[in-house]
Parts: C-alpha cells; structure tokens; sequence
C-alpha cells in the first residue's frame, strides 16, 4: 500500500499538539465523522485524475485526504473504548481510501511526492484541512503562533569564498553606480485574473501544441560578428531582437545550431556585462574558447574551485554549477548585468541546490538591474514532463513560484479572458512565447545540414552472461507477479478476471520506489548495467569495424566499467583512441578532444554520457555507437547532436546497440515512445504527449503486463 500508516498517538498529546479535538455529543454512524467526506473528496480526486487533469486544486485534495487518512487511522487503533468489530469496519473502509489514493496515484506518479515525509504543506492545504475537518463535526482548535528559530549557516554558506582578485575589483570600485531602472518594472497586481491558478493553464497550453513556438524575431541587422567570423541568419535573428530591447530568452534551438555563439553575441548586443555564465563542468573551456572567438574585446574568466586562478576584472565570468555555491555570495554583489544558464533542464528541480543557487542569483539580477539579459539554454527543455518549464521560467522572471509575474501577467491580464474561457489556451500561450522562447530546427535553418538516423543493432549475450541475465528478468518477473498477486487476493471485490491495469501500474510504482527491491540484485537499475557490462565487448568490436571501413568514431557508454572493456579491446586490436571521463580536469578533457579532432591517427573517442553529453563538438566523425541506453530519449539526442551540428558534412549514423531477448529491447522502444514531448509542445507537431511517469516504471509495467500475459495464455492452453 502506497500511503504508509503512522504509529497510534494518544488524544492528550494530540490535543497538546495542536490537533484536533472531537465533540462527543452524539454516536457517530457510518455516515458520521470524518471518513465519509474522505470517502466523497477522494472519488472527486480520482474521477479528475481518471479525467487526466491534474490540476493544482486536485493535488491539494490528494494531499489533504492523505494526511487526514493517516491520523484518522492512528486514531481508530488508538481507541481501545471503540468496540472490536466498529473498529474493524473503521480500518476497512480506511483501507478503501488508500486503495483508491493508491490507484490515482499510479495514474499520476507525480502525486506520489506528496506523499513524502518531506512535502511541503501549502498554506491552502492547511485551509483545507480546517474545512474537511469541521464538515465532519471536528473542533479543530487555532495554530498556536510560532517564534522563528534563528537559522544556523549551512553547509553551502560556510564553504562560501571570495576570491583576492575580486576583492581587488570591490576595492578598486566600491561604489556601485545606482540603477533606478528596476524600480520602473514593477507591475500593478493582477486584476480580472486575481485569485485564478495561472500556472497550469499556461503549462497546459504547450501541451495542447500549436506552431512552431518561437517568438516574432527582428530581422538580422549583419551576418558578420567581427573578423571573418559569418553568423547563420538564424543566429542574426536572436542577436537583433537583444539589440533591439528584448531582455529574457528561453533559447531552445535544438542541439547544433550554436545557441553558444548566439548568447555571446546578445550579451555584447546588450552591453550585458558583467556577464555571468552558469555551465556543466565538461563546457567551461569551451565557453572560454567560444568567448575568445565571438567576443574577443571582452575578456573571460573561469571558476575552478575556490577562484584562486580568476580575473575578477573580466567582462564574462564562467562557472560551473558544481562550484557555484562557494560564489553566490561575491557573484550577487559583483553587479551583474546579465545572466546565462547553459543546458539549463539541469536546474528543472526546484528543490535542487543548484537550482536554489541559480534562482537566488535571478532574483538579485532583477532586483538590482531593470532589463538584465536573462538566457536559458537548452536543446531539451522538456525531459520527462510539462512541468519542466517552470524553473527555467522562473529563472526568467515570468513566474514566481505561484503565479506569472510582470511583463507576462500584464499580457495575459490584456488577452481579456480567463482561463475558464474558450481561446484562451492558445492566446496565452502566444503570450509566453513573446515572452522570449525561441525555437528553430535544424531542418528549417541549417537545410544543409546532413541527415541523420538511429540504426539498432540487435546482439546476442551468450554463455554464462546471457543466462544469468535472463535468469534475473524472470527472477524480477516472478517478484512482481507474487505481489500482484498477494494486492488481488487483499482486494474486498475483484475487477472480474482479466488483468487489472491500474494494479499494474501500482505494483510497478511500489517496486521502483522499494528500498528493499533496490538492494536487490534483480531490479531494472543493476539489470541493465549487467546488459551494459555484458554487450560492452560486443560494442566495442562493432565501433572497430566501424573506425576500419568509415573513420572516425565516437563511443558513448553510461558505466565506467563498460568504458573500461571497450578501451581494452580497441588496445587489442591496434586501435587508438582518446577518453572523455568526468574524472578529468577540464584541460585534460581539452586535450583528449583535440586529440581526437585533430590527430588523424585517432579513429575512436570513448565518450562518457554523462560528461561528454552536452556542449562539446565532435563533428569531425559522422557515426556514433551508443554501448548503453540512455532512460531519457533527450540525452540519446544530445549524445547524438555532439556529430550532428553545424559544420558537419556527411550523414550521421547513430548505432544503438542492443541486447535482443532482454529488457533492453523492451527500454528502447519506451524510449522512442517518448520522444514526442518537445515536438508537440514546441515544435507543432501533432505527436501525443506521453504521462509524466519515466521509463523505469514503464518498464517495469511492460515486464510484469507480459508475465501476466504469458500465464493467462499458459493456462488457456492447459484447459
């Protein structure tokens, strides 16, 4: 059962608490107290989910009806005055709640958050709670008011450094000019729209699709950034609408199309400096090339560690997001004028530290600086859900964490609709694009690009390898179905015999969420490492073959022991190759790519996909072998777009390669499933949107869905 029980608590402490008090005035009945308003708002929750749509107001029931379940079953089995059998009867029909909590929440796994010991519990929630709790008849005494605890530094604070070439720069010029300009953006408060949830709605709107989202752009004042260095239009296009005024950019061409040149530029458009670029670690030199080449008059620094190596007199200061807790502090008062956040779905977590930091250093921009140029780059904004947007947004100034904010609410305040109006769907998503999101394929902007395709190449794991992995996937099988199994025979009424979905899935939720099943030897996490570990040889003779009859070759690998074997084995056969790993230094890292980019004795690079990913070219080969999938289909496209991108002239072949008769087959079909969420929410395309739910859980459903199946059809055949 997904919604976990809490340990009984006695009526004194839970007065003593601030929980609520009970009128003994008259017997309760079944219809009494709070368990039939549950039982009532727990079907609205469920008939909307079913309805899939998750809005925020049905999220905060879940949550409400979740907690209230948990004390009022704590409570239940504290009652030792409650006869046995009414007690009973109680806990059943509690059951019947979680049950219902349970199935909604495999519809919408991201319900199972709220869940969490630490979920945030929204002032609304709490309002709630009141209400339910004194339609049942429940006295529900005043919170007491709390004093603040003084907050201690944390770990993050303490680590925080100020590098002495910074300080030289504070000394220098300890006086920040003033900037009255931020005063004159702030918006009056929303109007006709006061009290509506907006977020949803506008996140809703990409998800009905539409055109090509990608705002009205200038035309290009040049196509020439200095020297003999030409821009494509596309580029002049984004570079104008900066020259012209515009201030905030989701930047979100795909992969290839040098989003890195264009923010340079628009930085130097804008006069954005100080400028501050937020990076993956694997980019930072690249960034500091690409500024020597764009913008050669405005010199760059790079953070390593604690900044002992900078120029705090630099125009444009590029850090990576592993470091930038220990800078925030210094970079918040350097006045900045401009902000970049390069492969910017690393910050779609809100929660995450590098998110907080990155959102920290937003808020200190606008409130300082009236139009700082804000830029989110990314070629994979959407990951695994719509909701990926709202950091990125946020990191923008379009929303705050609950609603739109300036620029944006005054537009959608003009569209004079609301969003329970028809046509107001498409207008405000209009309004977001104008807001800066800028989006161009490659097919559109770079006709001469080459193609490409993703090719499989099926192979078979023999011997031992191959048996002890088909011997895990029936192991795991097994688990899934004897759990099914004990959830069905538990049910009150069975849903006839056929298989019951919506079980499936929760089945599914529970075993990628169990502690016990991650320890386990059998689980989808380790079972494709093994595939990993176990077609790496394979892999390795194949990009082999390759680097022989086609040249150069790029290798992608997610486990460093698959890197390993394939290094090895292209030792072996006389081949050499260069190594990008997340170990390495950056200038490490740089000579291994240059290496490979210039040296032609050097047929292989042996990539990993977590540190050669995003932002480095390799263009100069045009096949790719990919050892190991990906979970998201974005990062297979950004592996691939490394080869396929400006400057490449031959078509592009990406081999994947995989274990047939295995799970993997079952992962790569999953993963192509879901590769329609950026082409309908951005680029117009008619490909339905799949559920939030990843493709862990997916597989795992295909892999118990099947077991059942084959059981159903075994004793068919048995009769």
């Amino acid at each position: 059962m997904i919604v976990s029980e809490e340990e009984p608590v006695a009526r004194g402490a839970q007065r003593q608490n601030g929980a609520r008090t009970r009128t003994q005035r008259r017997p309760r009945h079944d219809n009494d107290g709070i368990i039939p308003v549950l039982a009532q708002v727990v079907r609205e929750v469920e008939s909307t989910v079913q309805r899939g749509r998750t809005v925020p107001a049905t999220r905060t029931k879940f949550q409400v009806v979740a907690l209230l379940m948990r004390e009022e079953r704590a409570r239940v089995k504290a009652d030792e005055t409650k006869p046995g059998a009414r007690r009973v009867e109680e806990l059943k029909r509690l059951d019947g709640i979680a049950t219902i909590l349970a199935t909604t929440a495999a519809r919408d796994t991201s319900l199972l958050g709220l869940l969490a010991d630490d979920a945030v519990i929204s002032d609304r929630a709490r309002a709630l709670r009141r209400e339910l709790l004194e339609a049942a008849g429940i006295e529900v005494p005043d919170e007491p008011v709390q004093e603040p605890v003084p907050v201690e530094p944390t770990p993050a604070d303490q680590r925080q450094v100020v590098p002495q070439s910074v300080v030289s720069r504070q000394l220098a010029n300890p006086f920040l000019a003033p900037d009255f300009s931020a005063v004159a953006k702030l918006t009056a408060a929303p109007r006709r729209l006061a009290g509506w949830e907006l977020i949803q709605p506008l996140l809703r709107s990409f998800e009905a699709g539409g055109s090509l989202s990608c705002m009205d752009l200038p035309a290009p004042r040049a196509t020439r950034a200095g020297g003999r260095l030409d821009v494509m239009p596309h580029q002049a296009k984004m570079v104008a609408a900066a020259a012209e005024g515009h201030r905030t950019f989701l930047l979100a061409d795909e992969p290839g199309l040098g989003k890195t040149a264009q923010a340079l530029l628009a930085a130097k458009a804008a006069n954005a400096y100080p400028l501050l670029v937020v990076v993956p670690n694997v980019v930072k030199m690249n960034w500091a090339r690409e500024a020597e080449l764009w913008t050669p008059n405005h010199p760059a620094t790079v953070v390593h560690g604690d900044g002992d190596t900078i120029d705090g007199f630099a125009d444009i200061i590029i850090v990576n997001y592993e470091v930038l807790d220990r800078h925030v502090g210094w970079l918040g008062d350097l006045g900045l004028r401009g902000m970049v956040v390069d492969e910017a779905h690393y910050i779609k977590n809100r929660k995450s530290q590098r998110s907080q930091h990155v959102l920290q250093l937003s808020r200190r921009i606008r409130t300082r600086v009236g139009d700082p140029l804000l830029m989110a780059l990314t070629g994979t904004p959407l990951i695994n859900d719509i909701e990926d947007f709202t950091a990125i947004w946020q990191f923008l100034g379009w929303i705050d964490e609950a609603k739109p904010v300036g620029e944006l609410m005054e537009a959608l305040e003009e569209i004079g609709l609301t969003p329970a109006d028809r046509g107001f769907s498409a207008a405000a998503r209009a309004a977001v694009i104008n807001r800066g999101i800028v989006r161009r394929r490659k097919v559109d902007v770079a006709t001469d690009l080459p193609a490409r395709r993703v090719a499989d190449v099926p192979v078979e794991i023999d011997g031992e390898a191959g048996r002890s992995i088909r011997a895990a996937e029936q192991s795991l099988a097994r688990r899934l179905v004897t759990r099914y199994e004990r959830a069905l025979e538990a049910r009150p009424e069975r849903a006839g015999d056929g298989i019951d979905r919506d079980l499936v899935r929760q089945v599914a939720a529970r075993e990628r969420a169990s502690k016990a099943a991650k320890a386990s030897e059998e689980n989808v996490f380790t079972m494709m490492r093994r595939i990993g570990q176990a077609k790496a040889g394979l892999a390795a003779d194949y990009a082999a073959q390759l680097a022989r009859s086609a040249g150069k070759v790029v290798f992608f690998a997610k486990h460093i022991d698959v890197m390993d074997t394939a290094e090895a084995t292209f030792a072996q056969r006389g081949i050499r190759y260069a190594s990008i790993r997340g170990d390495q230094s950056a200038s490490a890292r740089q000579k291994q790519i240059d290496a490979f980019t210039h040296d032609p004795d050097v047929a292989v690079v042996v990539c990993s996909l977590t540190a050669a990913g995003v932002g480095i070219n390799l263009q100069v080969a045009s096949n790719m072998v990919l050892a190991e999938l990906s979970w998201t289909d974005a990062e297979q496209t950004q592996a691939i777009d490394r080869i396929h991108r400006i400057g490449q002239e031959e078509p592009v072949t990406a081999w994947r390669i995989i274990a047939a008769q295995t799970l993997d087959s079952r992962i790569a079909e999953l993963i192509d499933s879901k590769a329609g969420l950026a082409a309908r929410a951005l680029d117009g395309a008619d490909d339905e949107i799949p559920d939030s739910a990843d493709v862990q859980l997916e597989a795992l459903v295909t892999l118990l869905e099947d077991a059942l199946e084959e059981r159903v059809s075994s004793s068919f055949l048995g009769s």
